[in-house]
């Protein structure tokens, strides 16, 4: 059997496993980046101009009418962060791939991607995020990251992350770290939002859209990596290796086959 066929089976049984019991719901489409694109993704932006962190908004992006412009990355387990390395860690939180939302160079530039999901009613919403910032300016201009989880249905924004690299980090949220050889807040840890599904909500369409810029000068770069949108948790540890998940899944049969054995010898006449 190769190899990304048992990867493949396997994370099939473990999104078996932890979605047991949960109601359906519409698909969320690539919502881990496996196709190795950004399909299902609508993505926006371009240069920022004069627009200050204030103002900065995907609606803002979408007026000035400037197409992403491809500054965003599919990521491989294989990459590394251009600028952090071994600091920041892996780039694909579980699976193989994962985004990098805005590109690592410097410019004003800023970048949106979005999904919408529709008519939803599983038990949870979850999605797994890092973030680059190079320090530098204050908070109406420091390179900055939005990323919100709306309900359309009422118009209500649910889940609010927005955080820049302010000159000092005022405005960077503690979960950031600090370089200071490349000047850059990070989060090292993959950062996992979870939204429950009370019944007030079940049903409800939802929007997860995550914006990533540069400071608005220009001199100054900001990104994010995503991945893991959708129904399950996304492993705090990573997905195991094919290697593990097949020791796993043998274990497993082997229990069973134990199980059954022992069922037999108590039902076997004295």
């Amino acid at each position: 059997m190769r190899k990304n066929q048992l990867f493949g089976g396997a994370a099939v049984a473990a999104a078996l496993i932890f979605s047991a019991g949960a109601a359906s719901a519409d698909s969320f489409v690539n919502g881990g980046f496996e196709a190795g694109d950004t399909s299902g993704w609508t993505q926006a932006g371009g240069y920022r101009g004069n627009i200050d962190n204030p103002s900065l908004s995907a609606a803002s992006l979408a007026s000035s009418g400037f197409a992403d412009g491809g500054r965003s990355q599919i990521m491989t387990t294989a990459d590394s962060d251009p600028h952090l390395g071994a600091l920041l860690g892996s780039v694909v939180q579980s699976g193989n791939y994962s985004v990098r939302i805005e590109d690592t160079a410097i410019g004003g530039y800023a970048t949106v991607l979005s999904q919408t999901v529709n008519n939803y009613n599983d038990p949870d919403i979850f999605f797994a995020w890092k973030s680059v910032l190079n320090g530098a300016h204050g908070p109406d201009d420091a390179a900055t990251m939005i990323i919100s989880l709306t309900d359309l249905s009422t118009s209500t924004e649910l889940i609010h992350r927005e955080y820049n690299a302010a000159s000092g980090g005022g405005g960077v949220d503690p979960r950031f770290s600090y370089d200071a050889s490349s000047n850059n807040f990070y989060t090292a840890a993959w950062q996992i939002e979870d939204l429950s599904i009370t019944p007030s909500l079940a049903g409800h369409n939802f929007q997860l859209s995550v914006l990533a810029s540069d400071c608005e000068p220009t001199g100054h770069w900001g990104y994010v990596y995503l991945d893991g949108f959708g129904a399950v948790a996304p492993p705090t540890g990573g997905i195991p290796e094919p290697s593990t998940w097949a020791m796993l899944i043998v274990g497993m049969g082997l229990s069973g086959a134990a199980l059954r054995r022992r069922r037999r010898h108590d039902l076997a006449p004295a």
